[in-house]
């Protein structure tokens, strides 16, 4: 479905060789996939690289990758979960821009049409994006103007010490997870604390943590208790249940760009600028 809407939105689809392929968990092996991202990223045609999934990989492959030709002619990668992988890299070694956003798997059942999906096709087209969304007990007012950087907590948590680690100082951060434990991600919070990496922030955006598990023994609070008490201590500016998750609630967001922030006790306002 994604191939279709795409064509009808005006662009030029050219599927990827392992689109479809199966090795063990992947999509192909290590040295295929890295093969075929490496084509997509050195060809100064292609425009966008739209992931169809996300997963575990890239992690795998990430070193592999030469960035000399992308750099020349740089391309929207788009995705999110183990994509914050490159995003991440892209930002940290070269700060070049990229899309989180939904993947190709996000157009199937009729939800090509949905707001999320059409916060696609904006960034797309280069509109800037402007999201509004309800106050939350949790919510910490204020407003900063910043570089927006962020992704899957448990993969930024996994790319702390390597050369793909984002610096989040003066930034507007955004997380979001799925399937985790809930003292996984207290843990993963703290590691970002003892780095250091939450102190100089000039906004929090917590998206959705969906599908949280617990232990036998409960941890005895809800993942977003959790979040509030591990940023208690800071005063920038912090909204919880914004619309970025592993479900359809998936808004484009352009790491690298600049945001406007605003946490009021009426709403949340996030406004590309």
């Amino acid at each position: 479905m994604a191939m279709e809407t795409l064509s009808e939105w005006g662009f030029e689809v050219l599927p990827g060789k392992t689109l479809g392929q199966r090795y063990h968990y992947f999509s192909g092996t290590d040295e295929e996939r890295l093969e075929d991202l490496q084509e997509m990223m050195d060809d100064k045609k292609i425009r966008a690289i739209l992931c169809a999934r996300g997963g575990y990989g890239l992690s795998r492959i990430i070193d592999g990758i030469s960035f000399k030709k992308f750099l020349k002619h740089p391309k929207w990668i788009i995705g999110f979960s183990d994509i914050t992988v490159l995003q991440s890299h892209l930002f940290a070694r070269h700060k070049v821009a990229s899309l989180h956003s939904p993947m190709a798997a996000a157009f199937n059942d009729g939800e090509s049409g949905n707001d999320y999906i059409q916060s696609l096709h904006n960034a797309l087209i280069g509109l800037k994006a402007e999201y509004h969304t309800s106050a939350h007990d949790f919510n910490r007012t204020g407003e900063q103007t910043g570089t927006l950087v962020g992704g899957n907590l448990s993969l930024l948590a996994h790319l702390v010490g390597s050369q793909s680690e984002m610096n989040f100082d003066h930034k507007i951060l955004f997380l979001e997870d799925v399937g985790e434990y809930i003292y996984n991600v207290d843990r993963m919070l703290l590691q970002l604390k003892r780095k250091g990496k939450l102190e100089k922030l000039k906004g929090l955006i917590i998206g959705k943590f969906t599908e949280m598990k617990d232990t036998v023994n409960p941890f005895g609070q809800q993942v977003e208790e959790v979040i509030r008490d591990q940023v208690a201590e800071f005063t920038f500016p912090t909204c919880f249940d914004f619309p970025v998750s592993h479900t359809k609630e998936n808004y484009a967001l352009k790491i690298g760009a600049k945001y406007n922030f605003s946490v009021t006790a009426e709403g949340v306002a996030l406004k590309e600028i």
